[in-house]
């Protein structure tokens, strides 16, 4: 995806549309989750309703990432993603801790528990169906557009049918056995998913944010593209860090001594091509070019070659 405004196009519209699936379906199970009895299904539908914040905060992104470089952020606003993409991952904190917390209450007390409707059943199959479909169009819309944000809500999705397939294995066995108390069981565990899945999300943003690098093979490839440029050796001092789904690339290369500006100049700028030709989704490559030979301390920052 080249055009920015395509981008954010995409970005917007997807989350519209799971902003619209996660209200109708977040809304059926709370509602038909409070009027058959059963705290699984009335968890579920708390976890959908997350879900609705996330697509506004995502849609609120959108507009954030478009707008252009300025003096204050001549690189832009992409990292706007990586900061929502962490709001995400705690919003779903708190969901799976209130659900968690409400579970074990309902295990620990002392009142007699009903047996959940035959409705719990229908609205949990209508949100299986609902959410994997939501879930596969963001996937696919992010890997169009290579959107941490996007793809890391379509996993959260994609959690949240495998919290609804619990919740109704829980109802099949609550209504087999002729135990409610499964009901509560079944809500705890998913509580505990939804957190395993909040600190995963979280995690993963933190790379982003700390300047570094999902995918370390870049650095081969960078070292690969250097290889491949008569006159260039010697990479060293390589470093790279994402900017939104873009690489921020900087290295110091070293050339012949002996050799004019110029022709410096343009080894440089084959180098710069070889690594594009290698590395997609390039914001700025930022290249050094030493003369060959001369000592270079150990630096702090950046990596060589294993040799």
């Amino acid at each position: 995806m080249d055009s920015h405004t395509d981008k954010n196009r995409i970005l917007t519209k997807t989350s519209w549309i799971s902003t619209i699936g996660n209200f109708i379906l977040s809304s059926s199970k709370i509602i038909i989750g409070f009027t058959a009895g059963s705290l699984a299904v009335v968890g579920d539908g708390i976890d959908s309703a997350t879900d609705v914040v996330i697509s506004i905060v995502m849609i609120f992104t959108a507009s954030i990432v478009s707008r252009p470089p300025s003096r204050k952020y001549v690189y832009g606003y992409e990292k706007a993603e990586g900061i929502a993409t962490k709001i995400l991952s705690l919003v779903i904190f708190y969901a799976g801790v209130q659900m968690l917390f409400s579970s074990i209450d309902s295990l620990i007390s002392s009142e007699s528990k009903a047996m959940p409707a035959t409705m719990a059943i229908y609205v949990t199959i209508f949100s299986i169906i609902g959410k994997l479909l939501l879930s596969v169009y963001q996937y696919r819309q992010g890997k169009r557009i290579n959107s941490s944000l996007l793809k890391a809500n379509a996993v959260n999705m994609r959690n949240d049918t495998i919290i609804s397939a619990g919740v109704l294995v829980g109802l099949a066995f609550t209504f087999i056995c002729g135990l409610p108390i499964l009901d509560s069981v079944t809500s705890l565990i998913i509580s505990l998913f939804i957190i395993k899945s909040s600190v995963t999300i979280f995690m993963e943003s933190n790379v982003e944010l700390m300047d570094g690098v999902k995918d370390e093979s870049v650095y081969d490839k960078i070292f690969e593209a250097v290889e491949r440029v008569p006159g260039a050796c010697n990479p060293h001092r390589v470093r790279s860090r994402q900017i939104g789904n873009l690489y921020m690339i900087a290295l110091d290369i070293e050339a012949d001594g002996d050799i004019t500006l110029n022709e410096a100049h343009v080894i440089a700028e084959e180098v710069e091509q070889s690594i594009k030709d290698l590395i997609e989704d390039v914001y700025d490559i930022v290249i050094h070019v030493e003369p060959k030979d001369v000592h270079h301390s150990a630096e702090r920052f950046g990596i060589e070659k294993e040799m």
